[in-house]
Parts: C-alpha cells; sequence; structure tokens
C-alpha cells in the first residue's frame, strides 16, 4: 500500500496567503489604491505568523500587486502592474532562456505592424503630438547623435504602441523595444544612411497614422521592420565574424543591408 503514496507537497503559509490576497486583489475587493490590512490585522486574521505575513506581502509586491511602505505610518497599498514590470520579466525570461536575436526580431514583426494599424485607427490627438514630438527628436539625432538617435527610436516605437491603446500590445511592444535597443547599440550598425531610412520609414508611417488610414500604416510598418532587421542581422553577422580587412567589411555591407535598402525605400 505504501509503494502507491507518492510526495505530498504542502504550500507554505505566506504561499497560501498571497493567493488569498491576490483573489481578493483581482476580484475588485481591493481596488487600486486601496491599503491592505495591517499586518497585525493578518496575522490575528489568518493564524500564521507575521514573518510569513511579510513574506506573503513581499509575494504580492514582487507581483507588482501592491507596493509597501515601511514606518510607523507604513503599510501596503494595491498598485497596477506596470509595463516596465511585465518587461522586466520578459527580458528575464528571454535572457535566461538564451533567445537569439532573430527569434526577438520575429516578434517584433509579428506585433509592429498590428500595432501600427491599431495606432491609425485608435489615435488621439494627443498621442500624435506625441508621436511628431518624437519624431522630431529622432530627426535632429539621426544627423550627429547616434546613442540618441538609437535611445529616441525605442521611444518612438513605445509611444507608437501607446497610441495602440492595447494594453497588452503596448507592453509586448516596450518590452521587446528595449531588447531591440540593447541589440541595436552595436558596432557599425546605425550608419548615417540607415538613420536617414529609419526616420524617412517612421516619417511615412507617422503620416498614415495622422490619415488614420490603418492599412497604409500596417504595410508601412512592415516594410519598416522587415529592413530594420535585416539591418540589425547583417551588422551583428559582421561583427561576429570580427572582418579583418575593410575590403571584407564592404563586401558583408553591400551584401546584406542592399536588401534592407531597398525594402525602407519602398515603404510607400
Amino acid at each position: 500500500m505504501l509503494g502507491k503514496l507518492s510526495v505530498i507537497n504542502v504550500p507554505k503559509s505566506c504561499e497560501v496567503l498571497a493567493q488569498r490576497l491576490q483573489s481578493e486583489i483581482l476580484s475588485g475587493l481591493f481596488p487600486p489604491g486601496s491599503a491592505l490590512p495591517t499586518e497585525r490585522e493578518l496575522v490575528l486574521a489568518s493564524g500564521i505568523s507575521r514573518g510569513s505575513v511579510r513574506e506573503a506581502l513581499r509575494i504580492l509586491e514582487a507581483q507588482g500587486l501592491v507596493r509597501t511602505k515601511a514606518g510607523r505610518y507604513g503599510g501596503s497599498v494595491v498598485s497596477q502592474p506596470t509595463d516596465a514590470l511585465l518587461a522586466n520579466h520578459i527580458q528575464l525570461f528571454a535572457k535566461g532562456r538564451s533567445v537569439v536575436l532573430s527569434a526577438l526580431v520575429e516578434a517584433r514583426q509579428a506585433l509592429e505592424p498590428m500595432v501600427a494599424y491599431l495606432a491609425a485607427r485608435n489615435r488621439t490627438e494627443d498621442d500624435l503630438a506625441r508621436l511628431k514630438e518624437i519624431s522630431s527628436r529622432l530627426a535632429a539625432a539621426a544627423q550627429t547623435d547616434v546613442p540618441r538617435f538609437l535611445e529616441e527610436n525605442a521611444n518612438w516605437h513605445s509611444a507608437l504602441a501607446a497610441a495602440s491603446h492595447n494594453d497588452l500590445l503596448h507592453a509586448f511592444t516596450a518590452s521587446i523595444s528595449e531588447m531591440m535597443l540593447e541589440a541595436s547599440r552595436i558596432k557599425n550598425f546605425a550608419t548615417e544612411e540607415i538613420r536617414q531610412l529609419v526616420t524617412h520609414a517612421h516619417l511615412r508611417i507617422l503620416q498614415a497614422i495622422e490619415a488614420q488610414d490603418a492599412e497604409a500604416a500596417r504595410r508601412r510598418s512592415e516594410r519598416d521592420v522587415q529592413a530594420y532587421a535585416q539591418y540589425l542581422q547583417a551588422a551583428v553577422a559582421a561583427a561576429a565574424a570580427e572582418v579583418p580587412t575593410k575590403a571584407a567589411s564592404s563586401r558583408v555591407q553591400k551584401h546584406k543591408p542592399s536588401n534592407a535598402i531597398a525594402i525602407a525605400r519602398r515603404a510607400r
């Protein structure tokens, strides 16, 4: 008979309390901005130790469901998970699983055309103003400031996702944009020609969004991310190969990015 038994996993008391509080928060019993019961009240209500109660609150804080203030007048207040929290988890997942650059590029190619489509359909005047402001800074940085250009490019994609008014797509796109920004900082990627082509492609997408032409925005975004992906992959390949001579480097640049440049120039 004993041979048929299996190991019984008994959850820790802190995990049980965290799950119960999580259910009550997500059900709306404790809406964002409301205070949870104090540690003392939770100890009395649950019958578990103060240490276990504190650990349960730390679990909820790690999930982005509460923020805790220390001190005499502190306590735990219910909050909503942020885009930054999701971005951090996705980045940890990608790095922990050693997700390759090509998978990251494919994810962006799958997401961004739909983001642009929704942005054209759902954008507000404030969204449009924000995109125009970033586009101006992007164009200025494209002249001489490569680090700022790359940062403003990431900001542009994040603002585009915000204009879609789809919270999940916004969070996913922001996560991927951060990783793409890190990847795009490799040497010899953001050449002057590429910076000008990216700026032009974004302008064309912005024009479609301003006109609320969703299909044009989707089509232009699809070409933009396809071209950007080819620029990046070519630069990564060149860096990985550690091209020893200027001539060899020139051959790599002529072979790969030429296709991407042709794609970008067709983004009409």
